[in-house]
This record gives C-alpha cells, sequence and structure tokens, in this order.
C-alpha cells in the first residue's frame, strides 16, 4: 500500500527519492467513486516515472468545485482507496483550489493530466513550465465519470 502523507511530509520524500536518482510523476483529482477511468489515468501516469504521487483533493475543494452533496466519500477514504492501487506511490490530500503549489514545492518531472485536457488547456502548464517540469495526457478517452455513476444511482 502506498504511504498517505501529510502535505509538510510528501517534499522531504520526494527529495529523498531524487537524491537515489528516481523520477517523479504527479497526478491529482477528487477521486469519488473510483472508477475503471481513474485506474487507467493512474496507471499510466505511473508509467511516465519510477514513482507516482496522487494529490487528491479535500472535501472543502470537492464540495467548492462539484456542489453540494459532493464527494460521496470523504477525503480519507479516497486517500486510503488510492492509495491502496499498485501503481500509486504516495497520496497527499490538498485544500487548495488549484495543485499549483504542491507543483512548485515537488517539482515533479511530469505533470499527468486525463485525456479531458490537451498540453495547452493544463490549468498548471505555465507552474510546470516555470520550474521545468513535462505534462503529459495520459490515461483512457474520459468516457468515465463520477457524476454519470451517480445520475445512473438515482432513482
Amino acid at each position: 500500500m502506498a504511504h498517505i502523507l501529510l502535505d509538510n511530509e510528501i517534499a522531504a520524500q520526494v527529495n529523498a527519492d531524487r537524491a537515489v536518482g528516481r523520477t517523479v510523476a504527479f497526478a491529482n483529482g477528487a477521486f469519488d467513486l473510483l472508477h475503471v477511468g481513474h485506474v487507467r489515468y493512474l496507471e499510466a501516469a505511473k508509467a511516465e516515472a519510477d514513482r507516482l504521487v496522487v494529490a487528491i483533493n479535500s472535501d472543502a475543494s470537492v464540495r467548492a468545485s462539484k456542489g453540494e452533496g459532493r464527494p460521496i466519500l470523504d477525503e480519507h477514504a479516497r486517500a486510503e482507496i488510492v492509495a491502496a492501487l499498485r501503481c500509486v506511490d504516495y497520496v497527499v490530500i490538498f485544500d487548495d483550489r488549484t495543485v499549483d503549489r504542491l507543483l512548485t514545492r515537488l517539482r515533479p518531472d511530469v505533470h499527468c493530466k486525463g485525456t479531458d485536457y490537451t498540453l495547452e488547456t493544463v490549468p498548471e502548464r505555465d507552474t510546470v513550465r516555470a520550474y521545468g517540469g513535462r505534462i503529459a495526457i495520459v490515461g483512457d478517452p474520459k468516457d468515465h465519470s463520477t457524476t454519470s455513476l451517480v445520475g445512473k444511482l438515482k432513482p
């Protein structure tokens, strides 16, 4: 199982990996009701580097972006589920609106985004370019979503 680290612990772990020559990929999302699209995205992200850091939106940031009633699972449950995936090395929960602060702090070799983005539409592209990182669009076509799953569950 991956390590679930606090915000102040993740940088030290990434630096330790770098010190022994490992590369680092970074992926982020809410991961509310984990589905096959999430798994494919994270497996593809892991293929980009030796270590994969997954940043999970806090409950407050999910509510702010998805609305009331979300997330369905609390941040600790979501972190534990994602950490159980073989492809994930580290999980951190973040409370910011974007992952720019974490990207600047960790400086991952590659920032991975799903196929609902292009290199030009990645919100953090300027941050990644500023520190010399690379962006990779990974995963399968975005035809899976938690919102659609929730819709199917409602009577």
